[in-house]
C-alpha cells in the first residue's frame, strides 16, 4: 500500500503522525512525506522520505502577519509590539509595516506560491497514485488530493484541537484562499471536508469532530536527541522523595511570533525559585540568552527529547503547544499553561476542564501568580489524579501498528468502491 503523508511547514503539526509513518513502514508499505523545504531535514531526521515540493508561505510568518494586524488594531495584550512580521526583528514603532498594503502588493504573489503548493501535490498523487493519504489540520494539500485521487484522506490530529473548534469566532481550519478546490472541480474546503480524523487524545481532553473519530495511542515523537546518562539516576517521581521536580519547556514558535514579550520562561523560574522545587529546564538556544542567571537548583538542558524527562516529573510548565501538551499526558502529570494562540488557548481550555491543569492568560500572569497556580497543583492531589486518568485512557487507545490493519481496509473499501 501506498500513503501519501502531507504535512504544513511547522514540526508540531506534524511530529504527532510520525509513529504512523514508522508503523506503516514496518508493516511493509511505502510511505512519503509532501512537506516544504524547511521541513525536509527533520522529516528525513524521523525516519521517513520527504519530498519538498510544496510552496506554502512559511506559517511563523503568517502568524506575524496576524499578530502585527491585532496590534493594529488595538487587540494585543503585551506591552512589547509584536515582531517585524517579514524579518522576526523587533520593531520601535508600528508605523514601520502595514499589513493590508504588504498583502495588496503580494497578493498575486501568494496566490503563485498557493498554485504551485497544490498543483505539485496533485501532480505527485497522480503520478504516485497513493492509496490514503494522511494529513494535518492546517495542511490544505492533504484533503486536495484525497479528493481528486478520490482516496480517503485522514485528517491525523497534533493535540486536543480540530476541524470543529472556534476561537473567537475564527475558526482553526486552513483558508482555500487561491480556490484550488474549485480549479480542480473538487467541491469547495469546509468542515464536512474532514471525513475521517485519527485522534490521539484523551477522551476526557479529545475535540468535538463532525468527522468520523480514528482513535489511535499517542506515542510521543518529540524530535531526534541523546539521553543524558544523568537521566537515568532519576527516581521516578521527586515528589516520593520528597522534593518534586518540575519541567519547564518552551516551544521555539512563541518568541518566534508573538516576540519577547510571551517569553515566560524567566517569570515561571523566579515563581519555582521560592518553592522547595527541582527544576528542569528546557529551551532552545536563541531563548538561553533571554533567562539571564539561573537559581540554584535549575538544570539546563537543550535538544532532549521532552517524553525522556516528563516521566520523572510532578508538573509541566509549557505554552500549552500541541506537541507538549501531549506529552505532558502521556506522562500523567498535571500541567501549568500559559498559552498564546488561539490553538494554544483551546488546548489549554480541554486539559483545565477535564480537571489536569490551570491555564493562566500568557500577557498578564506575573509571577505571585505562577507561583501560586504551580504550588496549587504540586498540592492539590486531584490534579495528578485526573492527569493519571487521562494517561490510561491514552495508553487504552490502538497503537499505531494496530492501526495499520484498519487503514488497509479502509484503503481497500475505497479502492473496491470506485473499481
Amino acid at each position: 500500500m501506498r500513503v501519501l503523508f502531507v504535512v504544513s511547514n511547522w514540526p508540531g503539526h506534524w511530529f504527532s503522525m510520525v509513529p504512523l509513518g514508522w508503523a506503516l513502514q514496518a508493516a511493509g508499505h511505502d510511505v512519503r512525506v509532501v512537506c516544504a523545504p524547511s521541513q525536509a531535514e527533520p522529516v528525513g531526521r524521523a525516519g521517513l522520505t520527504p519530498l519538498a515540493v510544496l510552496d506554502a508561505p512559511d506559517l511563523a510568518f503568517m502568524a506575524r502577519l496576524l499578530n502585527y494586524s491585532a496590534a493594529q488594531g488595538g487587540r494585543w495584550p503585551y506591552r512589547e509590539l509584536p515582531p517585524h512580521p517579514v524579518t522576526g526583528h523587533p520593531v520601535a514603532s508600528l508605523d514601520e509595516f502595514e499589513p493590508g498594503a504588504w498583502l495588496r502588493d503580494h497578493h498575486e504573489q501568494l496566490i503563485d506560491m498557493a498554485h504551485r503548493s497544490t498543483d505539485a501535490a496533485v501532480a505527485f498523487g497522480r503520478w504516485w497514485r497513493p492509496q490514503l493519504v494522511v494529513h494535518d489540520l492546517l495542511s490544505l494539500e492533504g484533503p486536495l488530493v484525497g479528493r481528486v485521487l478520490e482516496v480517503p484522506a485522514l485528517l491525523h490530529l497534533w493535540g486536543p484541537v480540530g476541524p470543529d473548534d472556534r476561537v473567537r469566532g475564527v475558526p482553526l481550519v486552513p483558508l482555500d484562499t487561491s480556490r484550488a478546490f474549485q480549479r480542480y472541480e473538487v467541491g469547495a474546503l469546509r468542515r464536512e471536508t474532514y471525513e475521517y480524523a485519527i485522534d490521539p487524545c484523551p477522551a476526557g481532553a479529545a475535540p468535538p469532530l463532525t468527522a468520523h473519530r480514528i482513535p489511535v495511542r499517542h506515542v510521543p515523537y518529540n524530535g531526534p536527541g541523546a539521553m543524558p546518562p544523568w537521566l537515568q539516576a532519576l527516581p521516578e517521581s521527586g515528589a516520593s522523595f520528597g522534593r518534586p521536580r518540575v519541567c519547564v519547556v518552551w516551544g521555539t514558535s512563541v518568541s518566534v511570533t508573538f516576540g519577547p514579550g510571551s517569553f515566560a520562561v524567566p517569570k515561571v523560574v523566579k515563581a519555582l525559585a521560592e518553592l522547595d522545587v527541582e527544576v528542569l529546564l528546557t529551551v532552545t538556544g536563541a531563548d538561553r540568552e533571554r533567562i539571564g542567571t539561573l537559581p540554584p537548583g535549575v538544570r539546563l538542558l537543550e535538544h532532549t527529547p521532552l517524553h525522556l524527562l516528563l516521566p520523572s516529573c510532578d508538573l509541566v510548565v509549557h505554552h500549552a503547544g500541541g506537541g507538549c501538551a501531549m506529552t505532558g499526558l502521556a506522562a500523567g502529570v498535571p500541567h501549568l499553561m500559559l498559552p498564546c494562540g488561539l490553538d494554544q488557548e483551546t488546548i489549554a481550555d480541554r486539559i483545565v476542564a477535564a480537571g489536569a491543569g490551570i491555564a493562566l492568560p500568557n500577557a498578564t500572569a506575573d509571577v505571585p501568580a505562577i507561583r501560586a497556580a504551580a504550588r496549587a497543583l504540586l498540592g492539590d492531589p486531584s490534579y495528578r489524579a485526573t492527569a493519571l486518568r487521562l494517561q490510561e485512557e491514552m495508553a487504552a487507545g490502538p497503537h499505531p501498528s494496530a492501526l495499520v490493519s484498519r487503514l488497509e481496509e479502509l484503503a481497500a473499501g475505497a479502492l473496491l468502491v470506485r473499481g
